[in-house]
């Protein structure tokens, strides 16, 4: 099979087709054929060299993929061939077969297409298990999303508001504040121009929001604490900003705020089993009758993987960069 693989970690360039064996599926596994793979930060971050692959995951990048069911495991009664599914990975989406437990497999909702079944695993498997598990997100509670074009932030928008959270959102662009304001945000922050603390304590009547998703890290972790309502929580979920930041340790005591933050890729099947089935039950029926839809930036042909990772990088994009491997 043609796979995307990292020849040496370095710059979009390093993106290569290479050739490598179908992956045999294990008794608990499904062999998808995939169609279409989503594209995300991690990406990019593993083809740089800092974010490699898990012990036993396929080397190259790729941790969401959807496309066709070709065989199962022994132990697989779920999904049968033909079957449309998408999947959560721990690496290999950018190839044209992958094989995956069955624990990360979910059917595609309603008459989505593959390409864009291809942007809802990473996303939503994130999303939930951060602002409903982590973070505790109640209906009636406020939220703030940084980075609310991001496919992250299209989907954590469009979850709050239908599920009954005021939803705000930062972004840095005019267009992006008309184009969160339209999927569901209250009010759409553009952080170049405007501070987001002040801004959100305006927004709320200087109560603070329940909840921030913080995608960024660094500064904007003292200035998350300032935003935060009392009893609020902290959902930490990525570092764009910097490894480190500075916290008020009084304001945390005095408001009994809490942090908390997670990485997805390397929770065990247990865990995304009880994420799967979360997102049946919660999601999947809201993606099918399309009170959430999903929003595709673009389409890459897989063997424009290093363009599909430029654009990422760019930071133009609104929703999910997507590669076409079929």
């Amino acid at each position: 099979m043609r796979v995307v693989d990292v020849s040496q970690p370095g710059g979009p360039e390093a993106l290569q087709i290479a050739e490598w064996p179908v992956p045999e599926p294990g008794d608990d596994d499904v062999l998808i054929k995939v169609v279409a793979a989503g594209v995300n930060r991690a990406d990019v971050l593993q083809r740089r060299g800092n974010y490699p692959s898990p012990p036993g995951a396929p080397a190259n990048p790729g941790l969401e993929a959807a496309g066709h069911v070709v065989a199962v495991g022994r132990n697989v009664s779920e999904f049968k061939a033909g079957d449309a599914v998408c999947a959560l990975l721990q690496g290999g989406g950018y190839s044209e077969f992958c094989a995956v437990n069955v624990a990360q497999v979910l059917p595609v909702p309603g008459s989505l297409s593959l390409i864009e079944a291809a942007s809802l695993p990473e996303t939503f498997f994130t999303v939930w298990s951060n602002l409903y598990e982590f973070g505790a997100l109640q209906r009636g509670e406020s939220l703030l999303v940084h980075g609310g074009s991001s496919g992250i932030g299209i989907s954590a928008i469009q979850l709050a508001k239908a599920l009954g959270s005021t939803v705000f959102t930062t972004v840095g662009t005019a267009d992006k504040v008309a184009f969160c304001e339209q999927l569901g945000a209250q009010r759409a922050i553009n952080y170049k121009s405007q501070d987001f603390v002040s801004e959100i304590a305006t927004l709320t009547g200087g109560k603070g929001v329940d909840v921030i998703l913080d995608m960024v890290g660094g500064s904007y972790v003292a200035r998350n604490l300032q935003a935060l309502a009392v009893e609020g929580r902290l959902v930490m979920i990525a570092t764009q900003g910097g490894l480190k930041g500075e916290i008020d340790v009084l304001r945390i005591m005095q408001r009994r705020l809490k942090i908390t933050g997670s990485t997805l890729r390397t929770r065990d099947q247990a865990f995304k089993r009880e994420m799967k089935q979360k997102l049946l039950q919660h999601v999947w029926p809201l993606i099918a009758n399309g009170t959430i839809k999903p929003v595709v930036d673009q389409v890459f042909p897989m063997d424009q993987a290093g363009a599909a990772h430029a654009h990422m990088e760019s930071s133009a994009h609104k929703g999910k960069i997507i590669l076409q491997v079929a």
